[in-house]
């Protein structure tokens, strides 16, 4: 047995639950005499073998699992639409052989009733001049699209011109995966009647809402939103035109995106030009982590409104808010800011042209954190009362953002170890790889987002044209310090990145399955992988994307493991666990969630993690 041979005998017996190259031949990644060996997945099968370690195992079954389902007619006939431009024209077919994650077309309901409506348990729906002009009555949304995986929802022009009509939104899109929801020239022009939206997003997976032209020219209307995108995570909420010349139309936000994890809001020309409004923000943001809000003309032009800031953004973690012209030019607006940013992280506020021009009014400011940049603001007026310069709070404060087990010290890698395991599982809608011969005619860059967003029907603005945005943004982001990096979708590029950077004698592994996720676990045995000794790999973890799309990456100076994963109780094994270790942790910025949960800072520590369902991670053999 020669070296190469006797390396390669080493790597098959080190693990049952190691995926890699150079053993015997097994049966899921060969093709059987039944298959049609050329779609998608005998062609990666092939590739693989070519390109890793000389095809001596097949690619692992997990692995497997994300290669294209087209078949092979299917994929020639979507490979030359992608080469002239004209995907699009087959898109619900596309996404449906493909498996791909596109928003389905909402149905169209009955535009008109005169009747009182109760949806529960209703989703995916068009609602267009649902409720116009109707006078009185009420509708209720109850557990509408609550739990669903996607959801969308359209509402234009609904209760436009309506008269006393009431509109009742409770649990409203609660615990969906991906929302789409979009309420156009909703209550436009209407006359009395409120609007109530309670639980809406509540504990939601990248929640998206917008409200254009809402209770726009509307007359003695309220709007209540409680609980709003409530421990949401992701996601964002806009509101263009919001009660724009509205009169006496009182709103008000309580507990919106309380606890919730990166939700953005954005107000733009809410309000403007409104006469007698009345707008109260009440633990708005509060408790939030890296909340992110915009007033953009909020108030502008307005005559005699009232607005009031109450402990909005209050013990949240860092956060961000801008405020553009708010009440410019407006007339005895009165607006008060109270227990205003007193996160216990330094957040950034900017106030820019807030109050020019006004006229009469005041704007209070009492008991506010440190943090808020004042530009061209109104000096008559405007108070401000117990500014506090230290927002900072206690450790335990800054950790509850982390959720417990996500990061972790090397030495909790130890048998015997009980510790508390995250949550692993996969937040991501099912997707699949596109075969490389479709998804290298597909745009991909920030220069051509347009084009992109045309392929997959992303309208302006849409929570599509956001997901494809961001995930462009983040795979176009400079490399980190040490880092080499890739965006791949398709399985082939990933192995082409993977061997670029280790050589074609790899394994590629993942976490066994979910059992133990937020759970109480014991460490059972652990294996260094290359004895434990320093090493290179390359991270895969997948991006929100129409298809399947890894963000793959390499640093050095890491330690892998493997480790069993124990029932406390009867110490029984329930999973085989993978952790990576980052060692060389000194390009990492200070704000980086592991040191707020393990305490130190970059380069004074080690941090390790999980690898969770789905994600993966390459390595020598």
């Amino acid at each position: 047995m020669n070296i190469i041979e006797a390396a390669i005998f080493l790597c098959f017996f080190s693990s049952s639950n190691v995926y890699f190259a150079g053993a015997t031949k097994q049966t899921a990644g060969n093709i059987t005499a039944s298959e049609n060996p050329f779609t998608p997945k005998a062609s990666l099968i092939r590739y693989w073998n070519k390109r890793i370690n000389g095809g001596g195992s097949p690619p692992p079954s997990f692995f497997l699992s994300m290669a294209s389902p087209l078949t092979t007619v299917d994929s020639t006939r979507f490979a030359s639409l992608a080469s002239r431009h004209a995907l699009n024209t087959r898109l619900s077919d596309f996404c449906t052989a493909a498996k791909l994650f596109c928003f389905p077309a909402a149905h169209s309901v009955a535009e008109k009733h005169g009747d009182d409506v109760g949806f529960s348990v209703y989703s995916n729906e068009n609602f267009t001049n649902y409720g116009s002009d109707r006078l009185s009555g009420a509708d209720t949304f109850k557990n509408y699209s609550g739990g669903d995986n996607i959801g969308v929802d359209s509402f234009r022009r609904y209760s436009r011109d309506s008269a006393g009509h009431d509109d009742g939104f409770t649990f409203y899109a609660g615990g969906v995966n991906v929302a789409d929801q979009s309420f156009t020239t909703y209550a436009t022009g209407s006359t009395g009647g409120s609007g109530d939206f309670a639980s809406y997003h509540a504990n939601a997976n990248q929640p998206n809402g917008r409200f254009t032209s809402y209770s726009d020219e509307a007359n003695g209307r309220s709007q209540s939103f409680t609980a709003y995108s409530e421990n949401a995570n992701s996601g964002g909420q806009t509101f263009t035109s919001y009660s724009k010349n509205g009169n006496g139309a009182p709103n008000g936000f309580s507990g919106y995106g309380s606890g919730s994890n990166v939700v953005k809001s954005g107000f733009s020309g809410y309000g403007e030009t409104a006469n007698g409004a009345n707008d109260t923000f009440a633990s708005y943001g509060g408790d939030g982590n890296l909340p992110v809000n915009d007033f953009k003309k909020y108030g502008e032009g307005g005559n005699g409104a009232v607005y009031g800031f109450k402990s909005y953004r209050d013990q949240s973690n860092i956060g961000a808010d801008s405020f553009s012209s708010y009440a410019k030019d407006s007339h005895n607006e009165k607006v008060s800011f109270v227990n205003y940013g007193k996160s216990f992280n330094l957040g950034s506020d900017e106030f820019t042209g807030y109050g020019p021009g006004k006229d009469g009014g005041n704007v209070s400011f009492k008991t506010y954190g440190q943090g808020p940049s004042f530009k061209a603001y109104a000096k008559d007026g405007v108070v401000f009362a117990r500014y506090f310069n230290n927002a900072s709070s206690s450790g335990k404060k800054v950790n509850k953002w982390i959720e417990p087990g996500k990061f972790f010290r090397e030495s909790m890698l130890k048998e015997g170890t009980f510790t508390q395991m995250p949550d692993i599982k996969d937040k991501m809608p099912k997707r699949t790889f596109l075969p490389r011969t479709i998804v290298s005619k597909l745009s991909f860059s920030s220069s051509k987002t347009d084009e992109v967003r045309r392929i997959f029907d992303a309208g302006e603005n849409s929570s599509m044209a956001g997901i494809i945005s961001s995930a462009i943004s983040e795979c176009e982001r400079p490399a980190s310090y040490g880092e080499t990096k890739r965006c791949v979708g398709s399985a082939e590029d990933m192995i082409d990145f993977a061997t670029s950077v280790l050589g074609q004698d790899v394994v590629v592994r993942t976490t066994n399955n979910v059992v133990g996720s937020k759970e109480k676990i014991m460490i059972g045995k652990v294996k260094g992988i290359n004895g434990g000794d320093l090493t290179r790999a390359v991270s895969c973890h997948q991006s929100l994307y129409p298809y399947l799309l890894y963000y793959c990456h390499s640093v050095p100076k890491v330690r892998v493991y493997e480790a069993d994963l124990l029932d406390p109780k009867s110490l029984k094994k329930i999973n085989n666990g993978v952790a990576i270790c980052h060692i060389d942790t000194s390009a990492w910025s200070e704000s980086h969630g592991a040191f707020w949960a393990l305490g130190s800072g970059p380069g004074r520590i080690e941090v390790c993690h999980w690898i969770f369902e789905n994600d993966m991670t390459w390595t020598h053999c």
